[in-house]
């Protein structure tokens, strides 16, 4: 018979405007095609046999779905995970003033920074990767109730299971007319989560390029500014905010709408499933600008290390974590009223030191003395380096704790 072509496609679409059905004018041209062969016009009428459309649209639909994520978006995005650790181990000593509520707070590293990119964006992937992609094909209700009619002797959940996980989906039993789109609704939620999470991503190297933190590589050619030639913008981290921004307004939308069906069928999710594949390609556009962006940026070490310097204050915290060691009372409240809201830099801290020295054993003020922001990291670069190994360790608890129930 040949493969389904361009030609029986617009076939199909006049056929259906006497039809008013999009299946059903499937299947009149297939019989067509069939009684054009060999096939004899009696085999021709087992063409879309005991099932109804659902049974032939949701599996179509979860076959598309399956190529699009397994062949397009999960390398996609486990090509981002990597341009990130790339990035995290490069960058695992560089010393980073960090903020929180915007304001200046102990000290990290870049790498760590993008570690925890990292560490977020593979557990977003996995919970992706773990979803089933199901199908059903069970009759006009869910029951089977033509196919017992002609041949009660067949087990035909048993065939109708062999059928949908001969094309690689899980069998979906229970269902009514339509297959829940229950499954559907967890991909669509699982891949809005893995898109805040990168478009968290997005906004934080977008802030970090303002502060000069991170500088654009200039590209021969290209134009920041219709009228300002000196802009080199962050184009890419914002065509990717946009785009994930796109994409989840349609996924959260997806995931609400089509698990939601009145009896045993409508079609309001006819045109919704649909426009799936739209959020798909807003997610890939977005996952394809964060790598491009990200290849495009270099570490202002200067920059960084400038802003630390800066702000001596927030050696505060190990101060008075010392002191506290110690067994001095209040410590936290001494470095308080010494610091806080005070223009503190290298000299003043160093008094500040020798000024609680009576309280603490000589090796607690060398070490406070030798002290700097850049240097106040903790283990900051050795999380960078092993956010994979930590991955990894996690995954291998979860099956575990999965097998012992």
């Amino acid at each position: 018979m040949g493969r389904f072509s361009m030609e029986d496609a617009l076939k199909v679409k006049e056929v259906e405007k006497k039809t008013n059905h999009d299946l059903k004018a499937v299947e009149y041209v297939l019989k067509e095609k069939l009684e054009s062969t060999e096939v004899t016009a009696d085999l021709s009428a087992f063409t879309h046999f005991g099932c109804t459309s659902e049974d032939v649209n949701n599996l179509a639909f979860a076959i598309c779905f399956k190529e699009a994520v397994e062949r397009q978006l999960l390398p996609a995005m486990e090509s981002l995970a990597e341009a990130l650790h790339a990035r995290a181990v490069e960058c695992a000593d560089v010393p980073l003033l960090s903020l929180t509520h915007g304001q200046p707070a102990t000290p990290t590293t870049f790498g760590k920074e993008i570690a925890n990119f990292e560490w977020r964006v593979r557990n977003a992937l996995k919970r992706v990767r773990e979803v089933d992609f199901r199908g059903k094909y069970n009759g006009a209700v869910g029951n089977f109730n033509a196919l017992v009619v002609a041949d009660a002797r067949v087990a035909w959940p048993v065939v109708a299971r062999d059928f949908v996980e001969s094309m690689g989906l899980v069998y979906q039993p229970y269902s009514t007319q339509i297959e829940q789109h229950d499954w559907l609704a967890e991909l669509c939620d699982a891949f809005a989560r893995f898109n805040s999470i990168l478009l968290d991503f997005d906004r934080d190297m977008w802030l970090y390029i303002s502060r000069d933190l991170l500088k654009l590589r200039v590209v021969a050619g290209e134009v920041g500014s219709s009228t300002m030639p000196h802009k080199v913008n962050p184009i890419d981290f914002e065509n990717s905010e946009g785009n994930l921004e796109l994409a989840n307004a349609l996924l959260r939308f997806f995931s609400t709408k089509l698990p939601v069906s009145r009896m045993q069928r409508d079609l309001s999710d006819s045109t919704v499933l649909r426009n799936v594949g739209v959020a798909f390609g807003h997610c890939l556009v977005a996952y394809e600008s964060t790598k491009k962006g990200l290849g495009r940026v270099d570490v202002n070490r200067a920059a960084m290390l400038r802003e630390l310097e800066n702000h001596w204050a927030v050696l505060g915290e190990p101060m008075q974590t010392v002191l506290r060691k110690r067994g001095v009372r209040n410590a936290y409240e001494k470095l308080k009223s010494a610091t806080r809201g005070q223009a503190i830099d290298k000299e003043r801290m160093q008094d500040i030191v020798e000024a609680c020295g009576a309280d603490l054993l000589p090796e607690d003020v060398d070490a406070l003395r030798s002290l700097t922001p850049a240097t106040y990291t903790g283990l900051a670069a050795e999380l960078a380096r092993t956010v994979v190994d930590a991955v990894k360790e996690e995954s291998s608890k979860k099956r575990q704790k999965t097998e012992t129930l």
